[in-house]
C-alpha cells in the first residue's frame, strides 16, 4: 500500500489528531505538512512534503476536501 495512503488511514482513525492537524493547517499549513511527514516517519513510512500535498489534493472524501479548501494557502 502507498505510504501516503497508510498515513492518511492512520491519521483519519485518530479523531483528536485529525482535529489538531486541521486546526494547525488553518493557521500554519506548511507546519501541518511538516508534521504529517514527521508522523509518517514515526510510523516507519517515508513520504515527502510534495507527496503529502499531492495525496491531499487528490482526495475525494468531502471532509478531507473541506480541509484542503480551507488550508489551500500553504498546501
Amino acid at each position: 500500500m502507498d505510504p501516503s495512503r497508510q498515513l492518511y488511514d492512520a491519521v483519519s482513525q485518530d479523531r483528536q489528531l485529525t482535529a489538531s492537524l486541521y486546526r494547525q493547517a488553518l493557521n500554519d499549513p506548511g507546519g501541518a505538512v511538516r508534521r504529517l511527514v514527521a508522523l509518517a516517519a514515526e510510523r516507519g513510512l517515508s513520504v515527502s512534503p510534495e507527496e503529502v500535498r499531492c495525496f491531499v489534493a487528490n482526495l475525494e472524501d468531502p471532509g478531507s476536501r473541506r480541509w484542503l479548501d480551507k488550508a489551500r494557502g500553504g498546501l
